[in-house]
């Protein structure tokens, strides 16, 4: 197979957006373009979820291609739920590899906000099994809730540690422009005070308000090619060396253990062998914190820390910005947003950024490789990329 590189970047701010769905898409990738200093793409290939459902729109892909001026270009949509993103640069990237292409974009977008909090909560809890959760009345947060309490008791997390991931992320997102939520957060004002309550109420106990990441609109994009057109672009060099998937039991009670994310355990360890790295080779992560209590384990499943020690490694400040190992420091789903089609391209984006060295005041230092989790449904289909500086 032929080496594949990130060539160009683009994204929109993460926020309520009110510009037509193939913009949204659209945008980020003229963005990338100019980044690359390209404007010939081979195939286009959009991640979203929700367009048919959400904004009444099929064929998104036509549309966004046609958008782009970049007709007669192959374009086509990939749709893996709030992993859709991971998966259409998955898509790319074998594409490239292989041959069949030299130059893809990969753009993703979501614009969920068209739609209320309730009705969105929804839309996300069709992810789940249609027979045994979905008529049940089972959506996303609750079974997030559930696997929370289970850990707690379990490995001796606390409401603080979900707490620390919550304000260590959002005030990540300060240094982000493009990121959803800019306001500051502490653990006094979300846990300890008097007001606590009213700030951050339980959503589905024991998580909070804050534990949760908001609902947005946005759009990311990646340009990837082969090495000999890398070569030419005048950009550093960030090359995508691994790719993983795995799938999960889909209904999460019939998981054998219910407190292991077995997809995100084995979609880790094919994007590391694939690259010829191991989790302790990483510089910086992007994990997939819809909830917090998912990056604390997805910290352990990827390898990073052993099980159940996730949430040591926090409390030793091991993920902060200036941290052994970085994690989310764009903000992640808890802070930059989560417009689950663009989400893992997102995840791309920021890591592109770190290994370019150009991630301004949240630049963790001297980062040569890079990985992202992008966590669909419940942790049933994972996809981990892992990216490195130069050759």
């Amino acid at each position: 197979m032929r080496s594949v590189y990130v060539i160009g970047i683009g994204i929109t701010s993460f926020t309520r957006l009110e510009y037509p769905l193939s913009e949204i898409a659209a945008y980020p990738a003229m963005m990338a373009m100019k980044d690359a200093g390209r404007k010939e793409i081979d195939h286009l290939y959009v991640a979203n979820m929700g367009s048919g459902r959400v904004n009444h729109q099929t064929g998104l892909a036509s549309a966004v291609v046609d958008t782009l001026s970049l007709t007669p270009a192959g374009a086509e949509a990939i749709e893996n739920g709030p992993a859709s993103g991971a998966s259409a640069i998955k898509t790319g990237y074998m594409a490239v590899a292989s041959g069949v292409h030299d130059v893809v974009m990969v753009t993703g977008a979501e614009r969920m906000r068209e739609v209320n909090n309730l009705e969105a909560t929804e839309f996300v809890a069709t992810l789940t099994h249609p027979l045994a959760e979905y008529i049940y009345g089972v959506t996303l947060p609750s079974l997030a809730a559930m696997f929370t309490r289970l850990y707690m008791e379990k490995y001796g997390v606390t409401e603080r540690h979900l707490a620390m991931v919550a304000v260590k992320n959002q005030n990540n997102a300060l240094k982000n422009e493009f990121a959803h939520l800019q306001q500051e957060i502490s653990i006094e004002g979300i846990l300890d005070s008097p007001e606590a309550m009213t700030n951050n109420p339980y959503v589905a106990e024991p998580l909070r308000f804050f534990d949760c990441c908001p609902v947005s609109d946005g759009g990311a994009c990646v340009i990837l090619a082969s090495e000999e057109v890398a070569r030419k672009v005048e950009r550093p060099l960030v090359r995508l060396a691994g790719v993983g998937q795995a799938t999960d039991t889909h209904a999460v009670h019939e998981r054998e253990e219910p407190t292991d994310l077995l997809a995100v355990r084995r979609a880790a360890a094919k994007s590391f062998e694939m690259a010829g790295l191991a989790p302790s080779d990483v510089d910086v992560a992007e994990l997939h914190d819809a909830f917090t209590i998912l990056e604390i384990v997805e910290s352990e499943e990827v390898g990073f820390f052993p099980k159940g020690e996730g949430h040591l490694a926090l409390e030793r400040g091991e993920t902060a910005i200036g941290g052994t190992l970085p994690i989310n420091p764009s903000g992640g789903l808890k802070g930059r947003g989560h417009p689950v089609g663009a989400t893992g391209i997102a995840q791309a984006h920021e890591i592109v950024h770190q290994l370019r060295g150009d991630a301004g005041e949240r630049q963790v230092k001297d980062a040569k490789v890079g990985f992202t989790c992008n966590f669909g449904g419940f942790g049933n289909n994972v996809v981990c990329l892992t990216f490195v500086r130069g050759n």
